[in-house]
């Protein structure tokens, strides 16, 4: 019989926002959103005394303030998140290598083996909290149980600064009870067909045949089918390597302009370079995204024989691909991605090829 596992899904509560309130006395205890306020400003993060009048991220900052009148909004410092998020990381390889990064704020641990030779993957769960709490003033919550799904549901059921194990005798009866929508891997719009479908709990999932799951799911039907009977194989992979890196911008006004487009466009390679410098990473394909004002959106993408990481490729690279076709709508949002990285030969144990970094050539 296989081997149960211990894993333990970590998750920090409100990150940013949390971030923020503790460098900010002045913020703390009152609605915090960290994000744009403007009129094309989206919602990164919320804190909970602004969660309780509905506001979460990915909400446009017009939405969040009328939801709550009192809301106050605060730029990201995604560079000191970053700085507090190796903090956290440092505690996790205390106890195992087995550490799997999800963002800045949460990550898997297997601690089956763990380098403290601790049985019991809850006790250490509670270690790692209040060492986090020690570290960096921050809480953080908690799932633990024998799969990365699991644990990552249970992390969601004690929040904030809380914990909940799903021992593997209280798997089944974990998942049956289970409202469809706390599924992980389950949307707003899968839970709805579910819904139409007769699927409200866990428990209606599972008495749903293999055949009919995938008549009406694809292949997603099979993944359901696995998860509801506590069957996830997937293993925490602490080599997640990057497969893309990339910036975007939304536009206050939709613009039309090719030549605005050009400016913005500068600005958003100078960005991405600054975040391939700090990755250390190159790459081969660049990605236009265009999103129109219809909300529809639009790629285009090129694929060079070397690897990029300036400023000026990029830019250029860019340019082309924004001139590639002519724009069928006035443009909300422009990014740019790197894809095809340095990194992705390292995975697949591919011998080391000379990487070239090409500076532009201006005649004056």
């Amino acid at each position: 019989m296989e081997q149960n596992r211990k894993i333990i899904h970590i998750d920090m509560d409100a990150f940013y926002a949390s971030v923020e309130q503790r460098d900010h006395p002045n913020l703390r205890g009152k609605p915090l959103a960290v994000g744009g306020g403007s009129k094309r400003g989206v919602v990164s993060a919320a804190s909970y005394e602004a969660r309780k009048f509905g506001v979460k991220s990915a909400m446009s900052g017009v939405l969040a303030a009328k939801l709550c009148p009192d809301l106050i909004f605060v730029r990201p410092d995604f560079e000191k998140y970053q700085k507090v998020s190796k903090q956290i990381r440092k505690i996790f390889f205390e106890y195992t290598d087995l550490v799997e990064p999800l963002s800045l704020d949460e990550a898997y641990l297997d601690v089956t083996e763990n380098k403290k030779g601790n049985p019991s993957a809850s006790l250490i769960a509670e270690e790692i909290r209040q060492k986090i709490f020690e570290k960096t003033g921050l809480t953080a919550s908690a799932g633990i149980s024998i799969n990365k799904f699991i644990a990552k549901i249970a992390s969601d059921y004690n929040k904030p600064n809380g914990q909940k194990t799903v021992n593997p005798e209280e798997v089944l009866d974990f998942l049956e009870q289970l409202d469809i929508k706390r599924f992980y891997g389950i949307g707003k719009v899968t839970a709805e067909k579910m819904y139409n479908l007769g699927i409200f709990t866990g428990n209606d999932l599972k008495n749903k045949s293999l055949e009919f799951l995938e008549q009406h799911f694809s292949k997603s039907g099979k993944y359901y089918y696995h998860a509801v009977r506590g069957i996830h194989r997937s293993e925490v992979k602490p080599t997640r390597a990057r497969k893309s890196l990339g910036a975007e911008r939304t536009f206050f006004e939709n613009i039309t302009s090719e030549i605005f487009m050009l400016e913005k466009l500068e600005k958003i390679a100078i960005e991405l370079e600054r975040r391939l410098q700090t990755s250390n990473v190159a790459g081969k394909t660049i990605t236009l995204k265009i999103k129109y004002s219809d909300f529809t959106v639009q790629t285009r993408s090129k694929t060079q024989s070397y690897f990029i990481a300036s400023k000026d490729l990029i830019f250029e690279a860019a340019k082309e691909l924004l001139f590639q076709e002519k724009m069928k709508d006035s443009v909300r949002l422009l990014g740019i991605s790197v894809s095809n990285l340095n990194t992705d030969r390292k995975e697949k144990n591919e011998p080391e090829k000379q990487e070239l970094y090409v500076q532009l050539r201006f005649d004056f």
